[in-house]
């Protein structure tokens, strides 16, 4: 299976430990790093302070919403990272999460799936260096050299995979093997080019600070349309039910297991078992979120770890 990073954002650690990931990434040989855009660095300018600091790795920038982010707007970011640091750029897209859309950015939120088939429909020509006739990018072409970058949809939903079946790649962020198997199997009934990338949080040598790391990340996914069903089936619906009382977030963080995690995680002994089931479920990839706390900077300690078992990727 080949092994990618993703960079974690994880909160109360410094942002730019996100750059040093990379760097880390970089030098144990991942081949890929995936650049995605929180509440911290635009992903364009951390791709290219990324690809100006490292000496090989190649950049997939997302996912980017596409409520926030037109196709014109994507394809000049794109071409600006390759022109600026010579390396591989991949565009990654998604609808992200009704309080990034409306609350952050204030758009709409609803219609983000339609947006994501046109984004698809509109990137292509246009990251190939094309004049757009598309209505969301009308008469643009690029004047930079063509990226000719590679498309990743990120999918939970039906819609969502129908939609990634026409891109590169489908990506799944936190996501059970089991649930992975579905959403591939329908995926595998459409087409069997577009390959499966999954985000999965891994930490080596997880210390109660990783796996509190980790549980505060994992809080607003309980009770959300889907993740909360993909929880309960995992064998927590009392975790579920409960989160789905609106309870304190403190309150809530005292109610999820370790096991919870584990469903959803690389962690410790069990991480080559979990890859394995993955693998089993149909996953191409499995872009690495290494946890980052005080023992362990930026996840290199995790990312050093499961460099050996990167050897069929680089």
């Amino acid at each position: 299976m080949k092994l990618t990073v993703s960079l974690g954002f994880w909160q109360d650690r410094p942002a730019e430990e996100a750059l040093r990931t990379a760097q880390a990434a970089d030098e144990l040989g991942y081949p890929e790093v995936w650049v995605g855009e929180m509440a911290t660095y635009d992903a364009f300018a951390l791709a290219t302070a990324i690809g100006l600091t490292t000496s090989r790795i190649a950049l997939t920038i997302g996912p980017l919403a596409v409520a926030v982010r037109d196709p014109m707007m994507i394809a000049m970011g794109a071409a600006s990272v390759a022109d600026l640091t010579g390396r591989p750029v991949r565009v990654a897209l998604g609808t992200s999460s009704p309080l990034v859309v409306e609350r952050w950015h204030g758009r709409p939120h609803a219609g983000s799936t339609k947006a994501l088939a046109e984004a698809v429909d509109a990137l292509r020509p246009l990251l190939d260096g094309a004049k757009s006739d598309h209505l969301r990018s009308q008469g643009y072409r690029l004047r930079l050299p063509a990226p000719h970058s590679g498309l990743t949809v990120a999918a939970f939903g039906p819609a969502a995979v129908r939609i990634a079946s026409r891109a590169d790649r489908m990506v799944l962020n936190l996501i059970t093997p089991a649930s992975a198997a579905r959403l591939i199997t329908d995926l595998r009934a459409r087409t069997s080019t577009t390959r499966v990338a999954a985000w999965v949080t891994a930490a080596a040598d997880p210390d109660q600070a990783a796996i509190e790391q980790f549980r505060r990340a994992i809080v607003g996914y309980l009770a959300a349309p889907g993740y909360g069903e993909m929880f309960a089936e995992a064998g927590f619906p009392d975790v579920v039910d409960y989160a789905r009382t609106h309870p304190h977030p403190r309150d809530l963080l005292t109610a999820i297991p370790d096991k919870l995690l584990e469903s959803v995680a690389l962690l410790g002994d069990s991480i080559e078992s979990r890859l394995a089931e993955y693998a089993a479920a149909g996953v191409d990839e499995v872009a690495i979120v290494p946890v980052s706390t005080e023992k362990d900077p930026g996840g290199a300690r995790t990312l050093r770890a499961l460099a050996a078992l990167n050897a069929e990727s680089v």
